[in-house]
């Protein structure tokens, strides 16, 4: 019968189960999750009431400025993305689809997801003790440190608190602060050796970082160009690679003297 109809009521014809295939799609599961700016902190203060760096056995002195970590948050493992919501968010500046498996590698219910986060978590706590004491010069068994954050996973955290250990108890070694007074965000794993690196997602950071005050960014140096692509008017990126370079830095721009890289 098909060989009887005239051109146009043949394209109708198979129209129709491409538009129902489309339709399909549309509402149909994908392997994506959508991420967003999330929450920031600042760990020279407190968060839910909670001091988020106590250190007893040496001297802690008080800070005028804030060093911020920064979040993003994403769509759950058991939610739904469809791909009216990867069109929808594609091109927003404030949104990434990016692939479920990224997002959350360590499991596929909510409850592996957390469990291995909080694991990560107290590991970059560890690790940014450690390396934030050796930096000082100090004894781990005189110098006790403790770091409490609720509601944050993962490891990106790690240099914002060896930055804020340091701050604390040492500064820019001159009686100076780290921060110079200023609102400094950043992000990036540390390990005890002080080797600074990537995490993934600076792009949406940047912007919880602007959107709460800060006007510098400490960024993985890999990850410059990621974190330039939609860099917030007003804010200034640090690429860093260690914890002294990121020291360094930080002590340059307090002082408004000497080299402070950029991406």
């Amino acid at each position: 019968m098909l060989s009887r109809l005239t051109r146009s009521q043949a394209v109708a014809v198979c129209a129709l189960p491409v538009a129902a295939l489309l339709a399909t799609a549309a509402f149909a599961p994908l392997p994506f999750s959508v991420a967003q700016p999330g929450t920031t902190a600042n760990v020279l203060g407190a968060a839910e009431g909670s001091q988020v760096i106590t250190v007893s056995g040496a001297p802690v002195r008080r800070t005028t400025g804030q060093l911020r970590m920064v979040t993003i948050v994403a769509t759950g493992p058991d939610t739904r993305v469809t791909l009216g919501d990867v069109a929808s968010n594609w091109f927003r500046a404030d949104r990434a689809v990016m692939p479920r498996d990224a997002v959350y590698p360590s499991g596929d219910t909510l409850k592996e997801i957390e469990k291995h986060n909080v694991a990560q978590m107290k590991q970059s706590q560890d690790a940014a003790t450690q390396a934030a004491l050796k930096y000082l010069g100090l004894s781990a068994d005189k110098v006790k440190v403790t770091l409490k954050l609720a509601g944050v996973g993962g490891p990106s955290a790690g240099l914002l608190f060896t930055l804020g250990i340091i701050d604390k108890l040492d500064g820019d070694g001159s009686g100076g602060e780290l921060t110079g007074g200023r609102t400094i965000a950043g992000t990036g794993t540390i390990d005890a050796d002080g080797k600074v690196g990537a995490v993934g997602g600076v792009a949406l950071k940047t912007q919880a970082a602007r959107r709460d005050g800060a006007t510098v960014f400490l960024v993985p140096k890999a990850e410059c160009a990621d974190a330039g692509a939609e860099l917030p008017k007003g804010l200034r990126l640090v690429p860093v690679t260690t914890l002294k370079g990121a020291v360094n830095a930080l002590v340059a721009l307090e002082k408004g003297k000497g080299p402070v890289p950029s991406c």
